[in-house]
């Protein structure tokens, strides 16, 4: 009689059950890989130091660095652009490889959301941001999210796709940005006014009531319906 197909090799020592040692070292080195990818994308960015502790918002973060006392409102919102260690100047850039820039954006409301797509909170609120740019773009809103501690451009694309969010994406491959705003929180929201001045930050996924009742305060009343 022929032998299953999942059988082990004539002459295959079992270890376990039906399963031989190759097969079981197998299975445990895929486990071990996953759980190193695992590590690598949800492990903590380096804050920059300096800054004392801050107090978390009562909604809840993914924490991925040391709480930091971050920008204040009142501060002007640093540009999008960073000196690299070989002293060339690099600027953050969209998912199509152009620069997104706060000069180009003055006279907006921008909300830089720094957030990643395999973060919970982040997820939950992906709604919110769609809704609020449909319900305020016309009004003077611009969303930009800051995508962090992803793999490459395209997956941050495929999600983008996916959940058909409207506002630009920026990749922050190095992190620079996201410790230039002194962030530690994913999602972190910074609002920046017309003219360039932190309006506020919010270490934690935005509701559509919360970011419904401060943008109306900054901004003319929203589009009907």
């Amino acid at each position: 009689m022929a032998e299953p197909q999942d059988a082990p090799p004539a002459g295959a020592r079992r270890v376990f059950g039906p399963f031989t040692a190759r097969q079981l070292w197998t299975v445990a080195g895929s486990a071990l890989v996953a759980a190193v990818a695992l590590f690598v994308l949800t492990r903590p960015i380096a804050a920059p130091a300096g800054f004392g502790p801050t107090a978390l918002p009562v909604a809840t973060p993914f924490l991925v660095g040391v709480a930091t006392t971050g920008l204040q409102p009142g501060d002007t919102a640093p540009e999008l652009r960073w000196t690299a260690a070989d002293g060339t100047s690099e600027v953050l850039r969209d998912l199509n490889g152009k620069p997104v820039q706060l000069a180009n954006l003055r006279g907006k409301l921008v909300w830089l959301n720094f957030w990643a797509s395999w973060c919970p909170p982040c997820q939950s609120e992906t709604p919110v941001l769609r809704d609020m740019q449909a319900k305020y773009g016309q009004a003077g809103l611009v969303i930009v999210g800051v995508a962090v501690q992803e793999t490459t451009p395209d997956d941050v694309a495929t999600y983008a796709a996916k959940y058909q969010l409207p506002y630009p994406i920026a990749f922050d491959a190095t992190a620079d940005v996201f410790n230039l705003y002194r962030v530690f929180a994913l999602p972190t929201q910074v609002f920046i006014a017309p003219d360039g001045r932190v309006l506020q930050v919010v270490n934690g996924p935005m509701t559509d009531e919360g970011a419904s009742q401060s943008i109306a305060g900054w901004l003319p009343s929203p589009n009907p319906g």
